[in-house]
C-alpha cells in the first residue's frame, strides 16, 4: 500500500535503501532450499512474496524477475541483449507454512523457466490486462538475484583498461518496488530495495527492508509455522503499536448521565438549558419536569435494566422524556416517529419494552407488535406539568425543587449505577433483523468527559441538536451541553434536512458548536450562507470526510473542523482528529480510556502503513447486542493484547491503517455494510427482506450514486408474470 495516491501517469523518480542478511540466516535459507530441491533464488522469492502478501493483504502475489535468455548454445557467445522478464505467481492461500510456499514457488518458477522464451510483451498481449498508465502490467514488484561469482568479482583487465564494480545510487524506479540481492563471499547477503519515491516515503522503504530481513530470519528458524504467524515486527514496533499509541488512560467521573445533569442543574438552576422555537427552559425547570415524569415511570415498574421506548418528535418534551427514563433507572429506546410502523413494532418486541413514552398523536405508531397487549403507554403531555412557561406547576418550584408531589422521583431511589444501561439504539443487521446495542452509563460518561476536556464547552456555548435521536450522534448533542452548563438549541422536526433553515437557526440562536454528516455538510455549503460569526466548532462523523470539504469549511466559514470516528458499539466516537486544509484527512488517535488495534485475519497487529481490520477496546465498549449472545460473542472478542484477563475488543469490520505519526487512516469496509447520509445500512438486511417477497428467487443490493439499487432474479422465467 503506497503512502500517497498513485499518480495518473507513472512517475519514474526513485531512491533506494540498503539491505543486509547475516551469513547464519543466509546459510539456513540455502539449506532449506536444497532440502526442497530448490535454489536460494526460489527461497528468496518465497520470502519476498510472503512479505508482499502480508503488507498488501493479498493471497495471490505476482513478482517479476529477469532471465538472461541465453539457454540456447547458439547465443551463448553472441553479443546483444536477450533479457526477458518472467512473472512468478505465488499462491499464499490456505495459511501455508514457509516450506509449503517454497514448494509452490519452485513449481511456479520451473513452469516459468520452461516458457522463458515467450516475450513478456506477448504475454501482456495474450492476457490483455486492463491497461493503467500509472503502473506496469501484470506485476509491480521485481526481484533481482546475483550469485557469488558475479557479485564478488574483482577488477578485470581489458587491454589497457581496468574494469571494477562501483556502487551507483539509483534515482529512478522502473517498478513500485525492486529488491536486489547479492550473495557475498562470506556467505552473507547484501542488497538494496529500490522504490518509487512518488509512492513511498523513505521511512516506509526502510521498514519494508527491515521486515524482509526479519521475515527471512523467522521463516528459516521456524519453517513449519504458517506464514501469517511468522514474526515480522520488531519488539520496538510491537511496543509502539500496542502500548505507546494506546497510552490513553485518564481519570474520569464514575457517574451517570442523570447525575451529571443534576450536578449542573444544582450549580446553575436559572441558566438556560434549552432553546426551542423561541422558548427558553432553565436547568432547574428541566430537571423538575424530568423528575416528575421519572416518578411516574418508577411507579410503572421502570428501574435498572428496564428498556423504555420513547416515541416523540424533536422538542422540549423529548429531552424531558430521555432524562426521565434515565433518572428512573431505565435505558431509553429511541423510536423515531419517521420509522415504519413494522420496524417500531419489531424494536419494541425485540427489546421487551413494556413502557413507552409518547403523545396522543403518535400512540398508534407504538401499538403494534406481538407484545402490544402488555405495553403501558405514557402520554408525555398528560404526564408533564405544563412546561414551557411560568407559573411553576403544582408540586414544583420554578427552580426545580420538590414540594412533596407523590409523582416525583423521590424516596430511597438514588438513581442508576455506572454499570446500568443508559440507552439501547438499534442498528442495521445483516440477517434482516436490526440489532439493539446496549450502552452503559460509564461508557457514554467517559465519552462526554473526554469531549469536554478536548473542546471545553462553557455557559456561553450553544450546541445545535439536529441529528435524529435514533442515531448515536444525538447522544452527545443532547447531553454534552446539559452536563457542562451550555445551552442546547433544538432544531424543529425535519429541520436537519433543510440547509437554509439550519443556517438561519445557527445565525439567529448564536450556535457555537454543531455536527454534520459529510454528505449533509456538502449540501449545507452548496447554498448561500449568512454570516455565522458565533460558529466556532464543527464536528463531522458518520461518513468518510473528503479533503475538499475540509478546504471548503475553512474557506467559507473559518471555524474549527474536527473529524471523529466510532460505531454505536463503542459509545459514539473513539478517535478524533482536527482537520486543516492541505493535510491528509485521518480519523486521528484514540480518545481517553479507549484503545485501537489494526490487525490481520488472525488478530495479529499489522505494521504501520499496512491495512487491517480496526479493533476497539477500552471503557467505551457497549455491553453487547440485546438478546443476541451469539452475535455479541462474535463481534466482542477476548483481547489477545490484554494485560488483565477478561478485556474485550470490538471488531468494527472497518479497514484502516496506521500512519507513521500514529494517526489512523480510514480505508472503507471489509463487508457489505454501507453508509448513506451517515446511516449504517447492512445490504444483507435489505436483501433478506426482498428475498421473502413473492416471485423473487435471488437478490443483490448495491450502492450507486448514494442510492440503493436492488437487482432481482425472478422465480419464474416469465418476468411479466
Amino acid at each position: 500500500p503506497p503512502d500517497r495516491p498513485r499518480p495518473a501517469v507513472r512517475d519514474v523518480a526513485g531512491a533506494q535503501v540498503p539491505l543486509k542478511v547475516p551469513a547464519e540466516v543466509a546459510g539456513r535459507l540455502t539449506a532449506l532450499a536444497r532440502a526442497e530441491g530448490a535454489t536460494p533464488f526460489m527461497a528468496l522469492t518465497a520470502v519476498y512474496a510472503m512479505l508482499l502478501g502480508r503488507w498488501s493483504g493479498q493471497r495471490d502475489v505476482a513478482v517479476g524477475t529477469p532471465v538472461a535468455g541465453r539457454d540456447r548454445p547458439e547465443v551463448q557467445k553472441m553479443a546483444g541483449l536477450f533479457l526477458n522478464t518472467l512473472v512468478l505467481r505465488t499462491d499464499l492461500s490456505g495459511s501455508p507454512s514457509f516450506t509449503e510456499v517454497l514448494r509452490r514457488v519452485r513449481e511456479s518458477a520451473l513452469d516459468a523457466y520452461g516458457h522463458q522464451e515467450v516475450p513478456f510483451e506477448r504475454l501482456v498481449d495474450e492476457l490483455a490486462p486492463e491497461r493503467d498508465p500509472s503502473r506496469t502490467p501484470l506485476f509491480s514488484a521485481m526481484l533481482l538475484w546475483q550469485e557469488e561469482s558475479a557479485a564478488t568479482a574483482g577488477p578485470r583487465t581489458m587491454g589497457p583498461l581496468t574494469v571494477d564494480r562501483l556502487p551507483v545510487g539509483e534515482s529512478t524506479a522502473k517498478f513500485d518496488l525492486t529488491l536486489g540481492v547479492s550473495e557475498l563471499s562470506d556467505g552473507s547477503l547484501s542488497g538494496a530495495l529500490n522504490y518509487a519515491s512518488a509512492l513511498f516515503d523513505r521511512e516506509t522503504a526502510e521498514r519494508f527492508a527491515a521486515h524482509f530481513a526479519r521475515l527471512l530470519e523467522s521463516a528459516t528458524a521456524e519453517p513449519g509455522l504458517p506464514v501469517d504467524e511468522l514474526e515480522i515486527l520488531s519488539t520496538a514496533e510491537r511496543g509502539l503499536l500496542l502500548e505507546e499509541w494506546n497510552d490513553t488512560a485518564r481519570p474520569y467521573p464514575s457517574g451517570t448521565l442523570p447525575a451529571l445533569f443534576e450536578a449542573q442543574a444544582a450549580r446553575t438552576p436559572d441558566a438556560p438549558a434549552l432553546r426551542y422555537e423561541g422558548t427558553t427552559v432553565s436547568y432547574g425547570r428541566l430537571g423538575a419536569e424530568a423528575d416528575r415524569l421519572a416518578g411516574e415511570l418508577r411507579e410503572r415498574g421502570v428501574g435498572p435494566e428496564s428498556v423504555v421506548g420513547v416515541c416523540l418528535p424533536r422538542g422540549i418534551g423529548l429531552v424531558v422524556a430521555l432524562l426521565a427514563v434515565m433518572k428512573a433507572g431505565g435505558a431509553y429506546l429511541p423510536l423515531d416517529p419517521e420509522y415504519p410502523r413494522e420496524r417500531l413494532g419489531f424494536m419494541l418486541d425485540d427489546s421487551a419494552a413494556t413502557v413507552v413514552v409518547t403523545d396522543a398523536g403518535l400512540a398508534a405508531l407504538v401499538s403494534g407488535g406481538d407484545s402490544a397487549g402488555n405495553r403501558q403507554i405514557v402520554d408525555i403531555d398528560a404526564a408533564r406539568s405544563g412546561l414551557p412557561g411560568p407559573p411553576a406547576p403544582s408540586g414544583l418550584s420554578s427552580t426545580g425543587g420538590r414540594t412533596g408531589s407523590s409523582t416525583t422521583c423521590t424516596g430511597s431511589w438514588s438513581g442508576p449505577a455506572p454499570e446500568h444501561p443508559a440507552y439501547v439504539i438499534y442498528t442495521s443487521g445483516s440477517t434482516g433483523r436490526p440489532k439493539g446495542v446496549v450502552v452503559e452509563h460509564r461508557a457514554i460518561v467517559n465519552r462526554l468527559h473526554w469531549m469536554q476536556e478536548a473542546y471545553g464547552l462553557t455557559g456561553t456555548d450553544r450546541v445545535l441538536q439536529k441529528t435524529p435521536y435514533g442515531f448515536d450522534v444525538s447522544v452527545w448533542e443532547f447531553f454534552w451541553p446539559l452536563m457542562t452548563g451550555a445551552t442546547l438549541v433544538l432544531a424543529r422536526p425535519g429541520g436537519h434536512r433543510d440547509p437554509a433553515y439550519l443556517a438561519g437557526v445557527i445565525a439567529d440562536e448564536g450556535v457555537t458548536t454543531l455536527h454534520f454528516v459529510p454528505s449533509m455538510l456538502r449540501a449545507f455549503l452548496a447554498g448561500p450562507l449568512p454570516a455565522l460569526p458565533t460558529l466556532r466548532r464543527m464536528i463531522c462523523s458518520g461518513e468518510a470526510l473528503p479533503a475538499d470539504l475540509v478546504t471548503a469549511v475553512h474557506k467559507r466559514i473559518g471555524c474549527e473542523l474536527h473529524n471523529l470516528y466510532g460505531p454505536t458499539e463503542a459509545a459514539v466516537d473513539v478517535t478524533a482528529a482536527r482537520c486543516a486544509p492541505g493535510l491528509p484527512v485521518t480519523i486521528g488517535r484514540p480518545v481517553a480510556n479507549t484503545r485501537t488495534y489494526i490487525v490481520d485475519d488472525g488478530l495479529r497487529p499489522v505494521p504501520v502503513g499496512v491495512p487491517g481490520e480496526l479493533l476497539l477496546g477500552g471503557v467505551q465498549l457497549a455491553r453487547g447486542y440485546l438478546g443476541r449472545p451469539a452475535l455479541t460473542a462474535e463481534r466482542f472478542v477476548p483481547s489477545p493484547f490484554a494485560a488483565v484477563p477478561g478485556e474485550r475488543l470490538y471488531r468494527t469490520g472497518d479497514l484502516a491503517r496506521y500512519r507513521t505519526d500514529g494517526t489512523i487512516e480510514y480505508l472503507g469496509r471489509l463487508d457489505h455494510q454501507v453508509k448513506i447520509r451517515g446511516q449504517r445500512v447492512e445490504l444483507g438486511e435489505i436483501e433478506a427482506v426482498l428475498t421473502e417477497c413473492a416471485g423473487v428467487d435471488a437478490v443483490a443490493v448495491t450502492l450507486h450514486d448514494e442510492r440503493l439499487v436492488a437487482h432481482l432474479t425472478p422465480a419464474t422465467a416469465d418476468v411479466a408474470a
